[in-house]
């Protein structure tokens, strides 16, 4: 099951509009419906707030919100020592609390990552930089992550 972060489905929304792409939409509904494709709940919410239409599109098609666990909670916090973030100090070109929460319910769920983030093809050498992809790739993370384009073409869908 991937689990979409915020910016790849507000980058669909954006980029693929519902009235020029329907045959898309009418898959990625399909996908929800059948519980292929889920979000975390703080993704959600970012959807919610910077995108309020794709949000309501969400909420009618029935997107499933994987809340914030215990478990998401240790993976979490897990991964915000592996990146250096100490206490609350995230850098403001690394990754954020809610991103770092979206990494570890994909990682609790076994699943893919959809996120379109900054790739940075040279990690920084400073890990409180890193973005979401950067993160992902980390050894002692290891989720798969792939951005929008790569779910679409990855799932082999012909779309006419």
């Amino acid at each position: 099951m991937p689990v979409f972060d915020a910016s790849s489905m507000i980058y669909a929304w954006d980029n693929y509009p519902i009235l020029q792409f329907p045959g898309l939409w009418e898959w990625m509904s399909k996908q929800i419906k059948a519980n292929i494709i889920a979000m975390p709940s703080v993704a959600f919410e970012e959807v919610e707030n910077k995108t309020p239409e794709c949000a309501d599109w969400l909420k009618d098609n029935d997107i499933e919100q994987i809340e914030i666990n215990n478990t998401v909670l240790n993976e979490a916090m897990r991964i915000k020592k592996l990146v250096g973030i100490v206490d609350d100090k995230y850098h403001p070109k690394g990754v954020g609390e809610n991103d770092l929460l979206i990494i570890a319910t994909a990682r609790a769920y076994k699943a893919e990552l959809i996120s379109d983030e900054e790739r940075q093809a040279i990690h920084p050498k400073e890990p409180t930089k890193r973005k979401i992809p950067a993160v992902c790739s980390l050894k002692d993370v290891a989720v798969p992550c792939t951005n929008f384009l790569g779910f679409i073409k990855h799932s082999g869908e012909i779309f006419r």
